[in-house]
């Protein structure tokens, strides 16, 4: 029912070399944004340092506690605010050399925003809300505006109510009304702001449907959401604390650490990079970090029974290791090397921290043995196997 939602549209790249205008090598990239708002107490710093990156076709999600930044985050991607500091660069444009009256127009035909509370008007019918954001924009023309207004309508499975007013048709229908209007330009990006949150488990799985199927035909989407489940659907996730991003692999390798935590080990994560080829633990060594991959891969050497090495696994970003030694202690039980194909970035988390991470939560502790118990059977069974 969902199909050709869409047209196909290209952002234009200016320097043909995988860059856009301003440099930027990410449909999406936000750098160093600080935001500070004025109270009466003094400044309230909502985004403190955000580096954020997106490419075309991704499916982001951001999660947070109430008061973590994620509109503040929002109003920032969409110009509906400006930063204190730092740049907001969208495929060829850079935010800031727009002026306040040249924002909305260029809102209106490069972003399509869902909110909560869908925002339709309520005194005029479905099609008509439909129909406004190409008519601020002078998108389209005459019978044209009607005929996409009723296409994307019908695409959203709601045409046959176009004529009704938003009140005459349920929470859920009205929800996908406001994302027939968002895509009413053919936006290359979608940003839902809590988009199911007063919606139904069943209807909250229908509408994230249809933005599945949005990403499937090129949409760029950002969803801020509340919803752990929905979250996991998505490309990736970023979960904000404290009006900053907490790194993406550390979040997934601790999934079960509170925020604030969180926000401590990366306080304490060093950066590292190795050569291709480089040794990066010897078997035999005293552990002392838990290792995080954020670029390139990583080959796992261990001892066969004759004594030579076997590439045990190979693993990429997103991927740890240095756990089991620091888990059941004893030496390094394998070696690992930077992969020859490429320079290796790593995150490395203290040995004491790891520990100290662990012991506030029994759960992350229970999951991590268990991890480390399957990795020592596989270890077990590539030696074996290549005796």
């Amino acid at each position: 029912m969902f199909a050709g939602l869409r047209q196909q549209k290209q952002q234009a790249n200016a320097d043909g070399d995988g860059s856009y205008r301003h440099g930027n090598r990410h449909f999406i990239e936000l750098q160093a944004i600080i935001k500070n708002y004025q109270t009466p107490a003094g400044d309230f710093p909502a985004l403190k340092g955000i580096d954020f990156a997106v490419d075309k076709g991704e499916f982001v999600a951001v999660i947070g506690k109430s008061g973590s930044g994620k509109s503040t985050l929002i109003n920032m991607i969409t110009g509906i605010d400006r930063p204190t500091s730092g740049r907001v660069l969208i495929g060829d444009t850079d935010l800031a050399d727009l002026r306040e009256g040249a924002l909305a127009p260029w809102r209106g035909k490069n972003i399509g925003i869902v909110f909560q509370f869908f925002q339709l008007l309520p005194t005029i019918r479905i099609i008509d809300n439909v129909m406004l954001p190409m008519d601020f924009c002078d998108t389209y023309r005459g019978r044209a505006r009607k005929e996409r207004a009723l296409h994307l309508l019908d695409q959203v499975g709601i045409a046959e109510h176009a004529y009704k007013l938003p009140s005459e048709v349920s929470g859920g229908q009205q929800q996908r009304v406001a994302i027939a209007r968002a895509l009413a330009n053919d936006p290359l990006l979608l940003v839902a702001d809590e988009p199911t949150g007063n919606l139904d488990s069943k209807t909250a799985n229908e509408i994230f449907d249809l933005f599945e199927v949005l990403i499937d035909q090129g949409t760029t989407m950002i969803m801020v959401t509340h919803d752990q489940d929905l979250a996991k659907r998505v490309s990736r996730t970023i979960v904000l604390a404290d009006g900053r991003i907490i790194d993406e692999y550390l979040a997934d390798a601790f999934p079960l650490l509170h925020e604030d935590l969180l926000l401590y080990a990366m306080e304490k994560l060093e950066t590292l990079h190795y050569a291709p080829g480089e040794a990066i633990l010897q078997e035999g060594d005293a552990p002392e970090h838990f290792y995080l991959i954020t670029k390139g891969h990583v080959e796992v050497l261990v001892k066969d029974l004759r004594g030579n090495d076997v590439t045990a696994a190979i693993l990429g970003p997103g991927q740890y290791f240095g756990e089991i030694e620091l888990l059941r202690g004893g030496s390094n039980r394998a070696t690992l090397i930077a992969s020859p194909a490429g320079e290796v970035e790593l995150a490395a988390l203290d040995g004491d921290v790891f520990a100290e991470l662990l012991g506030e939560n029994g759960e992350v502790r229970d999951r991590f043995t268990q991890i480390v118990e399957e990795r020592l059977d596989e270890n077990q069974a590539n030696r074996a196997g290549d005796a």
